[in-house]
């Protein structure tokens, strides 16, 4: 059963590779937006993974953030998830998300998960290739 209230953070130190400039989001040598929701949903997949069964895995389903402030190369974004609500047939997760460096606040928002059988989902995907 899913915990509402269970949180999980995840560290990035900022490097040349995970810029706006690098991902192609933008021109400067700052913390790349993309990234930024990248380690979102990596935070609540991590968070997510302790409740899940054998043969069971989670997608992103939505994601609506905002990115409020730059951080350079050099400092350390942290990002944290918490479970806020479950659906009454426990297959949707919606995660508040956050994210900030060493000097404060730089990004927010929600983020929903599904709970999906892997082997199912794959076969789903998979059949896509055929005709």
């Amino acid at each position: 059963m899913v915990i509402i209230g269970t949180k999980c953070q995840i560290q990035q130190k900022v490097t040349e590779e995970v810029t706006a400039a690098a991902v192609g989001s933008g021109l400067l040598p700052v913390f790349g937006t993309p990234f930024m929701a990248a380690m979102m949903e990596c935070a609540a997949m991590t968070c997510l993974q302790e409740f899940l069964e054998e043969g069971q895995g989670s997608v992103g389903t939505h994601l609506d953030i905002t990115h409020d402030a730059p951080t350079p190369i050099g400092m350390t974004v942290t990002v944290e998830a918490e479970i806020r609500d479950v659906s009454e047939n426990g297959k949707m997760v919606v995660f508040d998300v956050r994210a900030w460096d060493e000097k404060g606040p730089i990004g927010k928002g929600f983020h929903t998960r599904a709970i999906i059988n892997n082997e199912r989902f794959l076969s789903k995907c998979n059949a896509k290739l055929e005709g």
